[in-house]
């Protein structure tokens, strides 16, 4: 059987750069932070697999590795920058983050995504990485990744961009998803579709159900 080592490498080589990522930085993270400490030990034979991964006991799941490593990239992360994980479940997006050299955090509303997050910064070759229930009132970040899709805009999180900031996020469902860039740039945020992609939603940003006579 490979080793996660082994298994990591492949995901690497097979998985991220066959799907455009080619920044030396965000392949380089991960190919070192072990993605094995983000899945529940019963679940570690799935670390490495190009799908999801459900996170049981929770309301979240892993995106793919791919799609995380590629959002990462088109945030254009550079060492240093104040990085958020909003929704990130087990935060495995923002160990990535951190691996890269930012000052990384996760916001995890979910309890229990949140206790697996905190169990999984605590492992030895992970990132250091603040994991937060709930974001700070005033607090502002130079990138935000959204840690699943979106079936409304995430508005709520932009007065969370710093000036100069990126927020990125997977908006609508299945077959209809797009990964969208936002900039603050002035007053505003602008939002570009980057690529296609989709990944479990965010119960938080669901559209409210229509009564219907």
């Amino acid at each position: 059987m490979s080793s996660f080592a082994d298994l990591r490498r492949m995901m690497v080589d097979c998985q991220l750069r066959t799907y455009d990522v080619t920044d030396r930085a965000v392949l380089a993270a991960a190919d070192s932070v072990p993605r094995e400490a983000f899945v529940p030990g019963d679940l570690a034979h799935l670390a490495y697999v190009d799908q999801s991964i459900a996170l049981p006991g929770t309301t979240r799941a892993l995106p793919a590795p791919m799609v995380v490593a590629r959002m990462i990239q088109a945030l254009e992360l550079k060492a240093g920058e104040r990085a958020l994980e909003y929704g990130g479940g087990s935060g495995y997006g923002a160990a990535l983050m951190a691996a890269m050299g930012a000052q990384a955090s996760l916001c995890e509303p979910d309890e229990a995504a949140l206790a697996l997050a905190r169990a999984a910064f605590a492992q030895d070759g992970v990132p250091e990485v603040q994991a937060l229930a709930a974001i700070p009132a005033k607090a502002q970040y130079d990138v935000v990744l959204v840690g699943g899709a979106c079936e409304t805009q995430p508005s709520s999180l932009f007065g969370h961009v710093a000036p100069g900031g990126r927020l990125i996020a997977i908006e609508g469902l299945g077959r209809a998803a797009r990964v969208i860039l936002y900039r603050h740039a002035g007053e505003t945020l602008t939002g570009r579709p980057v690529f296609d992609a989709a990944a479990p939603a965010l119960t938080e940003f669901r559209k409210a159900e229509a009564f219907v006579f």
